[in-house]
């Protein structure tokens, strides 16, 4: 027993030194927009290969030689996985497929399905190849096989939603979830056999998009590089715009910073594609010492997959050394999507000539080992697959004296999306009349002034976050800040407009989604409420141009990168009609002034009326929380529909609309009074109307509270808080009572109405729990089990801007 008490209190005392240690569950590295993201997955910079956010490769590199020793303190050899069979992302394929159900059997080889239909790969909506429109969909795949002593085989599957998978009969992989994304699941490679295979499928679509697309990929084994010790990482700081790592060499201590500067006070700065990676080494003895830092960027940053053809050069441009790759076939604004990466424009390495750079271009791995041997394999220009983009920077050191030095690294789309048939330049070469290599050359000019601005605003950003919540909801915010901005591209319209077009990230990929928008603006309300005019301009735009006819907002403008009108299945009706009325009516509230919606008034005024026809007692539909189902007489999306005709109102007032204003004030306040009556649930307001027993996080309320709207009681907010205090877990509070999941976005609006800060910090310092204990190591995922800290879904949202709920209640109604 003894023992046994002192193996739990060690494992206590370990799992609370890893806590304190993680600061986040992924690092940001490198950060623009939805293709142009590099995050470390791990806690030690060294600890693994860096990866785009969907959790594919796209490896840095950095080892340091000092006094003939070499350190790696970035990155990791990479795990490489090999096709058996292809999935769709890699090679077009075809199967049989039905949409009705077979007979018995239907997953062993010696079924007969020639009656079934012959389709290709991916299944779904949208943008897929074979529509699927059903409930549910089954599929046989037949293919040959030489060779079945594959190790590591791991089955290939994005899904959506419920499915089954059986190889040669035998099942492999059930689930009742869906999948945004590829992920890989552990086969027994002893089920294949010589000759031929059938991987056949099973999946339902329960709510909202479908989709269907498999293979199997193999682990091909590391073989470790010789001669190269691991730097010991002694801290790493993540704040708005960067994140800093320290390593202790031997002899000399290195710190390293990625710096992406997304200013919202300069649009220029904010899509300039080029983001810093400084190195600054110091002597630990005083004594001198000649060292080198190498730093390798893959080609794979320019890949949809790893098995797309590269072209690589070095060239000199503006006195700066340069690399540049990207792919040779250029498929520009060919793929939409979710789980996917650019695989236009090129990625480009640059060094001023003050650092004595070279550059070269060499073979994965053996780029590395080249400078570790000094034995370097490189030309100047190439084409391949899974290149080494590698630049080695001299440092001498000589007493107590720090060195730095820096390079860029960016990334030119040429044109970034599409917009209603338009393809459109990013904005920072909007007029066409701008290169990649002068971007680059005024971010090594300007290399101090922009690392005193983005150290300035970081320092600003969290001390307003501590004061509007506390350390932990600052260091929360600290960690959405790139990540939330870094879900869009910023693009001018034809019109000359500023659209900033979100990319809904694993949840299905759309472009610009409204539900997506609502969450992400209180950060941009605080910062610049241009950028979410941005998100908000391409909607009106759909609206008034007569594209879209129906008396309620979309839902989104299409699958990400082409905005050319909602591919989304279903209408949200109430959700994204009151949306946008609320976020106008924010937007008016933080300007001062209500030109914004005086320009879009009539859309605006058929949203109103519909919403005062449609909204206190919604019919069965979908809610921003769609993968929750449908609901009818949703207490929390008629409160949303309260809240926006007060809004109306509002902005009526504001445009000296007296009368209008009068009308929709005094309908969304009797409009509430019943809502309470239909709601109350005794310490409590119910999750639908009809089903007593129920509740839910009434997060719209909190507008009501920001924009200081007048329409509830201030007791309904403090009867819901009540409540809501007696059901937290361990890692929050659930969204509702139907399951233990929940999202951290509408907690942090939950929590804003609270009165006091205890309550307020009652409410985050679970999720704060969360962002530093979740097992499931991906950027920050805004849909999370309160039970055991694990991911449901959703990864590198947009919306964890949304935490900034508090700072903008502060700024807005602070005394």
């Amino acid at each position: 027993m003894k023992r046994g008490f002192l193996s739990f209190s060690l494992a206590a005392l370990l799992l609370n030194v890893t806590a304190q240690e993680r600061k986040a569950p992924a690092y940001p590295l490198i950060t623009h927009d939805p293709y142009f993201s590099v995050w470390s997955f791990s806690d030690k910079l060294n600890g693994s290969a860096t990866k785009h956010w969907t959790g594919t490769s796209q490896s840095l590199s950095g080892l340091l030689k000092v006094d003939g020793k070499v350190y790696r303190f970035l990155g990791d050899q990479e795990e490489s996985l090999i096709t058996v069979l292809p999935a769709s992302d890699e090679k077009a394929y075809t199967v049989k497929y039905s949409e009705s159900a077979p007979a018995a059997g239907w997953e062993k080889s010696t079924f007969a399905d020639a009656a079934w239909k012959t389709g290709t790969a991916p299944f779904g909506d949208g943008q897929a190849t074979t529509q699927w429109k059903s409930k549910d969909l089954w599929v046989r795949r037949t293919f040959n096989l030489a060779q079945t002593d594959f190790n590591n085989l791991k089955l290939k599957i994005m899904h959506d939603d419920d499915v089954e998978v059986y190889l040669n009969g035998k099942n492999i992989y059930s689930c009742q979830c869906f999948n945004g994304k590829f992920i890989n699941v552990p086969v027994d490679s002893k089920i294949l056999q010589k000759g031929q295979n059938i991987l056949a499928i099973h999946v339902k679509n329960n709510t909202g998009g479908q989709w269907l697309d498999a293979g199997l990929v193999y682990v091909k084994p590391v073989v470790a590089m010789q001669n190269i010790a691991s730097a010991k990482q002694t801290d790493v700081k993540v704040s708005a715009t960067q994140t800093s790592y320290s390593f202790d060499c031997g002899n000399v201590n290195l710190d390293v910073d990625f710096t992406s500067p997304l200013l919202m006070s300069d649009l220029d700065l904010l899509s300039r594609p080029v983001s810093y990676v400084s190195f600054k080494l110091k002597a630990k003895d005083g004594k001198k010492h000649n060292a080198e830092v190498y730093f390798g960027a893959s080609t794979d940053l320019a890949v949809n997959t790893a098995t797309q053809e590269v072209t690589a050069k070095a060239y000199q441009s503006n006195g700066l050394s340069i690399l540049k790759a990207g792919t040779t076939a250029q498929p520009m604004l060919k793929k939409t999507g979710d789980d996917l990466r650019i695989d236009w424009g090129y990625v480009y390495v640059a060094a001023g000539q003050k650092s004595a750079a070279k550059q070269y271009i060499g073979a994965g791995d053996a780029a590395q080992q080249g400078f570790v041997t000094g034995k370097v394999v490189a030309s100047g220009a190439t084409t391949g697959k899974k290149l080494a983009l590698s630049t080695v920077l001299p440092f001498s050191l000589n007493g107590n004296a720090a060195v730095e030095k820096q390079l860029m690294i960016g990334y030119d789309d040429l044109y970034s999306v599409q917009y209603f048939g338009q393809n459109l330049r990013p904005w920072w070469n909007n007029k066409g009349d701008q290169t990649i290599e002068n971007q680059l050359k005024l971010a090594d000019e300007q290399y101090a002034a922009v690392i005193e601005k983005s150290s300035a605003f970081d320092a600003a950003y969290h001390a307003a976050n501590l004061k509007a919540g506390g350390e932990h909801y600052a260091e929360l915010s600290d960690l959405s800040y790139r990540q939330a901005i870094a879900a869009h591209k910023l693009v001018k319209s034809t019109d000359g407009e500023i659209l900033f077009l979100s990319k809904e990230n694993f949840s299905n990929g759309s472009i610009n989604t409204v539900d997506i928008t609502y969450p992400s603006a209180p950060l941009f309300l605080v910062y610049n409420p241009d950028l979410l005019k941005g998100m908000m301009n391409g909607i009106f735009y759909y609206s008034e141009s007569g594209k879209w006819k129906k008396p309620f907002a979309a839902h989104d403008l299409g699958t990400y990168p082409l905005a050319n009108g909602q591919t989304y299945g279903e209408d949200m009706p109430v959700e994204e009609a009151g949306n946008m009325v609320i976020l106008t009516a924010a937007i008016a509230k933080a300007e001062g002034n209500a030109e914004y919606a005086k320009k879009h008034w009539a859309t605006l005024t058929t949203w109103a009326e519909y919403l005062s026809k449609e909204g206190l007692d919604p019919a069965s539909q979908l809610c921003t929380d769609d993968f929750a189902g449908h609901l009818a007489r949703n207490a929390n999306l008629s409160v949303k529909a309260i809240v926006a005709l007060g809004s109306y109102g509002m902005l009526a007032e504001q445009l000296g609309q007296h009368d209008i204003a009068v009308k929709y004030k005094t309908m969304s306040q009797e409009m509430a009074q019943k809502w309470m009556k239909m709601a109350d649930d005794g310490d409590h307001y119910a999750l639908t109307f009809d089903n007593k027993g129920t509740w839910s996080q009434k997060y719209n309320l909190v507008w009501d509270k920001v924009l200081q709207l007048g329409i509830f009681p201030k007791e309904v907010y403090k009867k819901e808080i009540d409540f809501y205090l007696k059901k937290q877990n361990v890692y929050g509070l659930p969204l509702d009572s139907r399951k233990t999941y929940t999202k951290s976005d509408w907690i942090m609006w939950t929590a804003t109405l609270t009165d006091n800060e205890a309550d307020f910090q009652r409410f985050v310092d679970p999720i704060y729990k969360y962002a530093i204990e979740t097992p499931t190591r991906v950027p920050l995922s805004d849909w999370h089990e309160t039970t055991d800290g694990k991911q449901v879904g959703f990864q590198a949202r947009s919306v964890v801007a949304g935490y900034a709920m508090k700072l903008l209640d502060t700024k807005l109604n602070s005394k």
